[in-house]
């Protein structure tokens, strides 16, 4: 590591403040660390911000909001510093921000030449001291590679959206991978309507070796006279014809067998046996590490993500310290470093035994060389076993650590061996001679090998002979028939994706990269373009019209071979094979011409009335389906607005809408939300402007400030009136609590006929300026709270403190004030006015000169009275309080 003399100071800077942490305490003395809480820089929010008309497609980059304070305090710092080394993640993400910090840092060419950028793949004090030793330049071709991203995504978003607003719904929008994999899940719901189960009978016999009747096997038909049985089952992918083995198609088919086999003589024909080996896997990739946590842990891509990135950045290990856990956790390359390798093959050789361990270490190649600088997901230190940490992390961190750690650990052990038998099986039948085929397989486990530490998750096959467990058949060769056991079956139709499988046809289909797959499952359903229930995705109807009209309008841009081509490209741009501007030019060629017709050609659907064959319920007339804020609807035909009297009848179009009732489907609006950073369990926060979801470690140290909007059904369940049990005073109905814009009331549920709000009144004070109204508390548009006289607007009394009714026993007030200051709760006198001394103290405050002390006024009043201790904070006084977890549909309060 490149230390640092006695006279030069240092600035790392790094992504999140928990990275922050636990990088500055692996660095000496000299070393500054600081966090730029992710992108500094972005396209700016009310403008497209890329180059169009002379095709340069150069992006204007400026300042996110909100960080402005940020990037100020980095300049001072680095104003300070000799060196700036940039270390923000070690991906094209992670090199976007080193440029924009870059940018930022380095306006002058002193300024720029102390500025440079190392990376590190695991947080580790070997790792991140030995990355000085390898400072470079930020990496261009990286840069341009995200930026590349960042201005596709622009340009279809920006231009797309407009139509969206003005054909479909305001405030609807249109993402270029987003949009195909919302389309992946509407084609697949659309091939589960379509389908048409196909039936098919399968046939086991139950056997027993002649004359040992407790030697039993049972054995599957799978053929006569040496030919197949099969059934057809329409067509596969590739259009060729697709077939059901070891089925008969109808169970007249299958009768006549069973009468034909009808004192059949049965024989056992030959015995297979073979040696099979199953080879170790892997070690995780992004995508793997995110199916194989939703198969084995049941959790989300967010909160997988979430709780790797809390491992990676570091862990307080006690008298360890604080340190990283795991390598870096996006990635698309399964290559293990040699260091790596040795210390997993240490711990097996000195743990497991030498009958564990290959010769050679085993390797593993990618599908690509898509950041292949990277390493696979895996353990810092293969010694660092789960249960040595486990009284260190929470159990969500433990179970994925213990995951990852047995799958690289894994990686480097022997294949597991089974012994695999097959019996061949025939039945000659008396009645017609024919020979009926039945095979039966079984497999035995010699030796565990990895299976000692990884457990493989296999796909369910009810069908699986290799399970069965056979007798042993040396010598045998009558059977004799116990029993015959026909079964019907149907064929099912596609699952719908979860979580895992989209991921997996993803990859697979080459859409998107390790460090999106989160995002653009996180986004289409915080669009509501798709909804989970029981772990499985539905399109939901604004996200199947979504994706209909723009799949019909710009079949280019949105095709998913188009979409994995423009991926390839992009990896392209990484390596330096080609020049990003090539790849923008070619994109908007495509684009342009399909935005200008479908302009012209897009179907609105808001004005949309198709007439149908339903009758209206009321006057019989043609119902049409028209289009609403909330979807598609019947409504009646004679319906004429300028008519009052005209039928109004209405009913919802349960079409291309998921069943939401069903036991499922409220088991699903309960389920919680998880932080895409640090992987906790989201709760609820009161903010100045409403509700929010916001993570438990807000103002945790280091501080994990992601937040949520509500979506819209959460905001619904949150805004449903609530009863109170009391009774309106006025006209005596139940009272509720509602939710208004600035937070929550109490009203008659008789609105609007009865607009009675109850109102929380201070007891016994009337208003001391018009001595009529009573004091109210009221709650202004920042959220803040002050109280008023309820005859406003004749009478405008207000305070910024709680009034209280109580006397003030020096000069006669007929009620003081709450006042909460640092060192406690008061009771002052509204008649108090400050000091001659604390207006000299506040003027030096500002700076200002004091001027002469005046002299008092008549009436003034010092009196005051400490209450109590200052409360804890709340969302009325410093700002949001967790009210309590939530889920992602909440429930009442």
């Amino acid at each position: 590591m490149a230390t640092n003399n006695a006279m030069s100071r240092s600035l790392v800077i790094v992504e999140s403040p928990a990275k922050a942490k636990t990088i500055e305490k692996y660095l000496g003395k000299g070393f500054e660390v600081l966090a730029s809480v992710g992108h500094i820089m972005d396209l700016p929010k009310n403008d497209l911000g890329v180059e169009l008309k002379k095709r340069t497609f150069e992006p204007t980059l400026e300042v996110s909001p909100g960080k402005e304070k940020v990037v100020a305090q980095l300049k001072r710092a680095a104003a300070k510093a000799d060196h700036v080394y940039l270390a923000p993640d070690p991906d094209r993400e992670g090199e976007a921000i080193a440029y924009h910090l870059a940018l930022q840092l380095g306006k002058t060419s002193a300024e720029k030449k102390k500025i440079q950028r190392i990376t590190f793949n695991e947080i580790t004090k070997k790792a991140v001291q030995e990355a000085f030793d390898h400072a470079r330049d930020v990496d261009q071709n990286l840069v341009d590679a995200q930026q590349t991203r960042r201005v596709l995504d622009r340009l279809v978003g920006y231009q797309i959206s407009p139509l969206l607003w003005d054909k479909v719904r305001r405030g609807l929008s249109a993402g270029r991978v987003q949009t195909v994999a919302v389309r992946l899940i509407v084609e697949r719901e659309r091939e589960i309507g379509a389908f048409q189960p196909v039936e098919y009978w399968t046939l086991d016999a139950l056997l027993h070796i002649e004359k040992q009747p407790d030697k039993k096997l049972k054995a599957r038909f799978v053929g006569i006279d040496g030919e197949p049985v099969r059934v057809p089952n329409g067509k596969d992918r590739d259009g060729k014809d697709a077939f059901i083995s070891n089925a008969l198609g109808s169970k007249d088919a299958m009768d006549a067998v069973i009468a034909d086999l009808d004192g059949a003589n049965w024989s056992l024909v030959s015995v297979e046996s073979r040696t099979q080996q199953r080879r170790p896997l892997a070690p995780f990739i992004t995508s793997q590490l995110q199916r194989d946590a939703a198969s084995k842990l049941g959790f989300n891509v967010r909160r997988t993500m979430g709780v790797a990135q809390r491992l990676y950045e570091g862990v307080d290990l006690g008298p360890e310290g604080t340190t990283g856990l795991i390598t870096y956790m996006r990635t698309d390359s399964p290559r293990v470093a040699p260091e790596a390798k040795t210390a997993a093959r240490e711990w097996i050789g000195k743990n497991l035994g030498p009958q564990y361990l290959p010769e050679t270490p085993n390797t593993y190649k990618g599908k690509k060389d898509a950041q292949d600088a990277h390493e696979a997901i895996r353990p810092t230190d293969a010694s660092r076993t789960p249960e040595s940490i486990a009284k260190y992390v929470t159990d969500e961190q433990l179970k994925l650590y213990r995951l990852i750690w047995q799958r690289f650990v894994a990686s480097q052990m022997t294949p597991a061996v089974f012994d695999v038998t097959t019996a061949k099986i025939a039945a000659v039948s008396k009645k017609s001679g024919k020979t009926y085929d039945f095979r039966v397989s079984g497999s035995v486990l010699r030796f565990d090998g990895f299976l000692k530490v990884y457990e493989v998750a296999e796909d369910k096959d009810e069908d699986d002979e290799s399970k069965n467990k056979l007798p042993v058949l040396d010598g045998v060769k009558a059977l004799v028939k116990d029993e015959l056991a026909p079964e019907q079956h149907f064929t099912s139709p596609p699952p719908r994706y979860n979580e895992a499988s989209l991921v997996k046809v993803l990859e697979e289909r080459g859409i998107g990269r390790p460090s999106t797959y989160a995002s653009i499952i996180n986004t289409i359903q915080d669009r509501e373009y798709v909804t989970k229930i029981a772990g499985r995705f539905y399109p939901t109807e604004i996200g199947m019209v979504v994706c209909d009209l723009l799949v019909k309008n710009f079949p280019y841009i949105f095709d998913t071979q188009y979409t994995a081509k423009l991926e390839t490209e992009l990896d392209d741009i990484e390596d330096g094979k080609e020049k990003w501007t090539d790849l923008l030019k070619g994109f908007y060629g495509y684009f342009e011409d399909e935005l200008k017709d479908a302009e012209k050609k897009m179907e609105n659907i808001k004005r949309m009335e198709q007439v149908t064959d339903e009758k209206c319920e009321i006057c019989g007339s043609p119902l049409v389906l028209k289009w609403g804020k909330f979807g598609s609807f019947y409504a009646c035909s004679a319906y004429n607005k300028k008519d009052p009297s005209s039928c109004t009848f209405t009913k919802e179009n349960t079409a291309n809408k998921p069943d939401l009732n069903t036991p499922e489907a409220q088991e699903a609006t309960e389920q919680e939300e998880y932080c895409e950073n640090c992987g906790k369990v989201m709760v609820m926060r009161r903010g100045p402007f409403g509700m929010f979801l916001a993570c438990p470690d807000y103002n945790a140290d280091p501080p994990c400030k992601t937040f949520r909007k509500l979506s819209q059904k959460q905001q619904q369940k949150q805004s449903a009136p609530q009863p109170t049990g009391e009774a309106c005073p006025v006209c005596g109905k139940p009272l509720v609590l509602r939710q208004g814009a600035y937070g929550e009331f109490v009203s008659c549920s008789g609105y609007p006929k009865c607009k009675y709000v109850k109102q929380n009144l201070i007891e016994g004070l009337k208003c001391p300026k018009c001595g009529t109204g009573d004091i109210a508390e009221r709650k202004a548009r920042r959220g803040n709270l002050f109280w008023g006289c309820t005859n406003y607007p004749k009478c405008d009394f207000t305070s910024n403190f709680k009034p209280v009714a109580e006397k003030c026993p020096k000069c006669g007030s007929t009620y003081l004030l709450e006042k909460t200051l640092k060192d406690g709760v008061y009771l002052v006198c509204p008649n108090r006015k400050k000091t001659a001394e604390e207006e000299a103290t506040a003027s030096r405050r500002r700076g200002k000169k004091a001027e002469e002390p005046a002299a008092p006024a008549a009436g003034v009043c010092h009196y005051e009275r400490r209450i109590g201790d200052v409360p804890p904070p709340t969302a009325e006084t410093r700002g949001p309080v967790v009210e309590k977890a939530v889920k992602k549909e909440l429930q009442p309060a």
